[in-house]
């Protein structure tokens, strides 16, 4: 057997690495599949990017990664389900950015009814293969989105493929990355959601100022 038939792709030593350890850990967790199977299924699909989920990255993590010279197509979609009456939709279509390169981009939803709704969105990317290269540093998926009626609500977020991707020969061919959004009714209540929502923005608001005191101290000194 010669050598190359014996290397394994960087890709699939990462995700078999992290499949193995999410079934070690799905194993002994199995007294607890009863209430937390849906939130154990996302978290497996996270960590090893099955079935296009794209990868959770901190901001202190992203911002050591490379750009590197390859240009990559990201195309955005949205879709609602049928009992949600919102106007979902991304601002662009689509961007062109480089590999490692950290992007923004925005999704609005307006609530086309006349009393609150409270959303929550599910995503994908295609093809699937791509998903473990897609990182995300902040996006508004599995969390309750409340819009008011008539409202619109601009949702950011910011990404980046991974330049690894590029080292991956079945990937040399890949022009381009579709990331999908879909959102369904919660089924928290919005009034519940509306606290939550307000309490999430104070503390961005207290954090905020609190960074902003620290720059301009700095600044002094």
């Amino acid at each position: 057997m010669s050598m190359a038939d014996t290397q394994v792709s960087r890709s699939d030593q990462k995700n078999n690495s992290r499949i193995v350890g999410m079934c070690v850990g799905m194993v002994l967790g199995m007294g607890g599949l009863a209430y937390a199977s849906v939130p154990l299924y996302e978290l497996f699909c996270q960590v090893t990017g099955y079935g296009g989920t794209t990868q959770q990255v901190e901001a202190e993590a992203a911002a050591g990664v490379a750009v590197i010279d390859r240009d990559i197509n990201v195309r955005f979609d949205a879709n609602t389900a049928s009992v949600l009456h919102w106007d979902f939709k991304p601002e662009k279509r689509q961007v062109t950015i480089k590999m490692g390169e950290k992007m923004v981009i925005n999704y609005l939803a307006k609530n086309l009814s006349d009393k609150p709704i409270v959303g929550m969105a599910s995503f994908n990317v295609t093809p699937q293969a791509a998903g473990v290269f897609f990182n995300k540093i902040e996006c508004f998926c599995f969390t309750d989105t409340y819009i008011a009626p008539g409202d619109t609500l601009e949702m950011p977020v910011i990404f980046y493929v991974d330049p690894e991707m590029d080292q991956e020969k079945a990937m040399k061919a890949l022009q381009t990355i579709t990331l999908s959004y879909t959102f369904y009714e919660s089924e928290t209540s919005p009034d519940e959601a509306l606290k939550e929502q307000e309490a999430e923005r104070a503390l961005e608001a207290e954090i905020n100022a609190e960074e902003a005191s620290v720059q301009t101290g700095n600044e002094k000194i």
